[in-house]
């Protein structure tokens, strides 16, 4: 993806903004967090919507982007999880959040043994037009119950989230849009406060209120007739610990491969994402982090595999060769309990 232009950056910024302020004066008031995040990230001159997007040429790297292992180990997953459902022939996979299609891409060359569908979800056009041949693309889930699975890799933590504030009492934030187009934060009543918020915390305290996660992961279940719901994302178990750590380590902004600014700076480019809350989350069937779902499903097997095929071929290398050669740069990263994988992947 070629660099984005500071004329264009700026004229999508600006259109940001006038998008808030016109949401402002329908709201007639300042925009609650959430309300911000949606037009911020996806409006119709969002961070997603314009520009925002994963790889090594994009924002930020995902476990798709390190490379094809992670989509092939992710293709046992699923065919495991086709024979655990008696082989239905309407077998469907459905990945929500699926960006430019890079997973769809791996999963689909590793040539599982499944003969169903792949839907890929994603709600920006631009990156649907990069979604490969031989998936479903569409903006949004599939509403009648199938036979399958839904996958979402690093999705919880880009749905548009409330944000309590400690200011005495927990408070609600919204985003106010100055005449100039300035922003900034007000905070209001929060009525009936989370349950899992500290009874008190530092002055300026924050933690996330993930109402859309939620109910995504409650909406995803009862698209599923038997199926697993996965997701692949950084994760914290309690909404405590969260709101009582410095909340620059977790509310967090990328740009570029680089951590962005405020979160209320540059609307529209650049990405805003926040741990995930498990305690906040339906509870889950299974929790493992990344390393250990990988580890599950066979990845120390196809790193040796890579090793065998490379040193079988290495006197005359063969693109194929150096693709199995690239699995075990992979592995260290996909596998990295300081990184990647200390993810956590939860399955309902």
């Amino acid at each position: 993806m070629p660099p984005e232009s500071p004329t264009a950056s700026t004229a999508s910024a600006a259109s940001t903004v006038e998008e808030l302020a016109a949401a402002q004066a329908q709201r007639g008031g300042p925009l609650r967090f959430d309300e911000y995040l949606s037009i911020a990230l996806y409006g119709a001159h969002g961070f997603y919507t314009v520009a925002g997007q994963a790889g090594r040429r994009g924002d930020f790297i995902t476990s798709p982007e390190v490379g094809p292992l992670f989509g092939t180990v992710l293709a046992r997953w699923i065919e495991a999880e086709h024979r655990r459902q008696g082989e239905p022939d309407d077998f469907t996979v459905v990945e929500c959040g699926a960006g430019p299609g890079t997973l769809a891409r791996s999963v689909l060359q590793a040539a599982p043994q499944w003969a169903g569908r792949y839907v890929a979800v994603e709600v920006s056009a631009a990156q649907r037009a990069q979604h490969p041949v031989g998936v479903h693309s569409t903006a949004i889930m599939p509403q009648q119950p199938f036979h399958g699975v839904i996958v979402a890799n690093e999705l919880l933590d880009n749905l548009p989230f409330r944000l309590a504030v400690f200011d005495g009492a927990w408070r609600e934030a919204h985003v106010q849009v100055a005449p100039d187009g300035a922003l900034s934060e007000r905070l209001g009543p929060l009525a009936h406060p989370p349950p899992n918020l500290p009874a008190s915390a530092p002055h300026g305290a924050r933690a996330p209120i993930q109402q859309a996660a939620g109910q995504w992961v409650q909406s995803a279940q009862t698209r599923l007739l038997g199926g697993r719901v996965l997701t692949f994302d950084y994760c914290t178990a309690r909404t405590a610990a969260l709101a009582l750590s410095p909340w620059r380590e977790w509310l967090r902004t990328y740009r570029g491969h680089e951590r962005g600014g405020h979160y209320l700076r540059d609307a529209g480019r650049q990405d805003i994402t926040t741990q995930v809350c498990l305690d906040q989350l339906p509870e889950p069937h299974a929790v493992r982090t990344q390393a250990q779902f990988l580890q599950r499903w066979g990845i120390d097997e196809l790193v040796q595999e890579g090793r065998d095929g490379w040193a079988a071929a290495a006197a005359a290398p063969t693109l194929a060769a150096l693709r199995l050669r690239s699995r075990v740069r992979e592995a260290e990263s996909l596998l990295d309990p300081a990184g990647l994988g200390g993810f956590l992947a939860v399955e309902w």
